[in-house]
């Protein structure tokens, strides 16, 4: 079948078209903006992209074009594939109906570490020797590749609570009708299509309808949303994870805990109903990713993995592209490229980075560009989020809708805003200095401002 995906560019499309790939279809793209490391992934399968939504790029002979959640009504090519009465079919129902049918899905949904956790998982279970398939809304540094069709029963998906397409209002996840469904954390976020928590809890409780009784829900035992969640039906068996030292919402022990062994979160015992099930030191920082750890542990085990076949491999695990990503280092400088975009998660990374690095500075460059971001909807809790930088550099672009400078001016530390990359860089470079952890923040392109710093950074020498 010949398949054209218009939004080809973006971490979950771009999996949809390596699937695709994989199962013998011929694939092309079109997108607005094409960039690394999804663009690398696409080029190195030999698809052909097209840059802008151009009519004239849908071939003639597509048998199927297949449409991302970014297009909307107005866009010149979803309106040339209605009015000619083209088939078209969302990303999230082209991977249920091509996929999914007969396997074992585990579903990784959550607010935040939903990338990492889909990748932990996917790991372990490959440790563990049952050949998994996979779709991860990035590039999951020990494949290679952010999607893989996999030999085995179990495929493991990110589920995304966004919505699946401009015909299709409800949250992509409600495809994918998994065995096992973690449920990683829930906050407000997504104010372009949410009005509150309520409803992206309704949203999560229509995914928690589609678990069936001989599977699983592994639920972050901390989150009261989750609780709330749960209170509305649950017919699947519960298991919850958290941290020894937390309190369960529901005043209950968690199924799975863990015990911090170093401040940062690169040790820790995995306790199992009070009982330890071994310790882990891996390379990743940060209490939530000693979560996600859980998450994805629980999750294995439900699906009958072997633990002691698939835990000692975390040790080697190398995570995500974009996540605390390191970029280079040169003259005792560090960068980093992350991918952030909402407060929680800067400061959980931003907290994992200062229990390793100590005393040393922490400069964060920050592009708020998410939809709830560019909308203001997080923008009190930005300042906050940000408490653990030394050095912000907030990059407020012209069309960003509300006052950049308020967030600075509530910053712990110093920081500043600029109109443009190029001016970024800049200040940068006459703020660095070595010793220093420099982290770029966001979840776009940011004109590939991380390795145009660290290019910069090697040149002076």
């Amino acid at each position: 079948m010949n398949l054209h995906i218009l939004g080809i560019a973006g971490t979950f499309m771009g999996g949809v078209a390596a699937l695709a790939r994989e199962l013998g279809h011929t694939v092309e793209g079109s997108d607005q903006a094409i960039y690394p490391p999804m663009s690398t992934q696409l080029e190195s399968l030999q698809i052909r992209l097209h840059q802008g939504y151009d009519p004239a790029h849908i071939a003639a002979d597509a048998d199927e074009i297949v449409i991302g959640n970014a297009l909307s009504r107005g866009n010149l090519a979803v309106e040339d594939v209605l009015n000619k009465g083209r088939k078209y079919i969302s990303g999230a129902q082209w991977l249920s109906e091509n996929v999914l049918p007969g396997r074992d899905t585990l579903a990784v949904a959550g607010t935040h570490g939903k990338t990492t956790t889909t990748s932990i998982l996917t790991y372990l279970l490959q440790a563990a020797g049952l050949e998994p398939g996979f779709l991860v809304g990035g590039v999951a540094e020990d494949f290679g590749t952010s999607a893989r069709v996999g030999k085995g029963r179990a495929f493991v998906v990110e589920a995304d609570e966004y919505d699946t397409a401009f015909f299709d209002k409800r949250s992509k996840f409600v495809h994918y009708r998994p065995l096992v469904a973690i449920l990683n954390n829930l906050e407000f976020d997504h104010a372009d299509i949410f009005d509150n928590v309520g409803q992206i809890q309704r949203q999560f409780h229509h995914l928690v309808r589609t678990v069936p009784q001989r599977g699983r829900l592994i639920v972050n035992g901390e989150d009261r949303h989750l609780r709330e969640v749960l209170d509305m039906g649950a017919w699947t068996p519960v298991e919850t994870f958290g941290l020894d030292e937390s309190t369960s919402a529901d005043g209950k022990p968690f199924t799975w805990s863990a015990r911090l062994l170093a401040a940062d979160g690169s040790a820790f015992a995995v306790l199992h109903e009070g009982a330890e099930v071994c310790t882990v030191e891996w390379p990743l920082l940060g209490r939530h990713n000693v979560m996600n750890a859980l998450a994805a542990i629980a999750a294995a085990n439900a699906v009958n993995a072997e633990l002691a076949l698939a835990l000692p491999a975390l040790a080697g695990f190398s995570s995500v592209k974009r996540r605390l990503e390191i970029v280079g280092q040169h003259n005792d400088v560090t960068v980093y490229d992350d991918f952030a975009h909402h407060p929680t998660a800067i400061a959980t990374t931003l907290a994992g980075l200062r229990a390793k690095v100590g005393n040393a500075r922490i400069v964060v460059a920050m592009e708020p560009r998410s939809n709830s971001m560019r909308l203001g909807a997080h923008a009190d809790a930005l300042a906050p989020s940000l408490d653990d930088a030394d050095e912000v550099v907030f990059l407020h672009r012209p069309e960003l809708a509300w006052d950049a400078g308020k967030v600075v001016s509530s910053l712990k530390h110093h920081g500043r805003t600029v109109a443009d990359v190029d001016e970024l860089l800049s200040v940068l470079t006459e703020t660095v200095r070595p010793g220093d952890h420099v982290v770029f923040m966001s979840n776009g392109g940011f004109d590939a401002a991380p390795r145009r710093f660290h290019a910069a950074w090697v040149s002076l020498g």
